[in-house]
């Protein structure tokens, strides 16, 4: 725990490589934000509210499963500056500042849902 704590260690171009435990975690959680970007990519409606949650989940899985791979194929060929600790945690600051845009996407759905029902409601007595 001291070692996370240094700057030398965050900001060591020419950092040791990942554990085998860690490569494969990290190489798990890459393939599970593939399948993830696969079943966003199935559950696109052409219309409806939830259509833009799944489009932006399904943007944010693929980029990041992308920059995922990249890096983990940097750290297997020990490319000296894209294995450095600050590239994975500037990675994990940018996933958590997107989901957090997720969320806020996500709130929005009962309003869009409860205006869609308001709207059929109001065209079914239209001609």
């Amino acid at each position: 725990m001291e070692r996370l704590a240094s700057w030398q260690y965050w900001f060591n171009l020419r950092p040791d490589t990942l554990a085998k435990s860690t490569f494969w975690l990290f190489g798990l959680f890459v393939v599970a934000l593939f399948v993830l970007a696969f079943f966003a990519y199935r559950l696109q409606t052409k219309s409806g509210p939830r259509n833009g949650l799944w489009r932006k989940i399904h943007s944010f899985s693929l980029t990041n499963s992308l920059l995922g791979l990249f890096l983990l194929f940097c750290n297997y060929e020990i490319i000296p500056f894209f294995t450095a600790r600050f590239i994975l945690a500037l990675w994990l600051l940018s996933m958590i500042l997107w989901l957090s845009s997720l969320i806020k996407e996500l709130r929005k759905i009962p309003k869009k849902l409860a205006e869609a029902q308001k709207k059929k409601e109001f065209e079914k007595y239209l001609p």
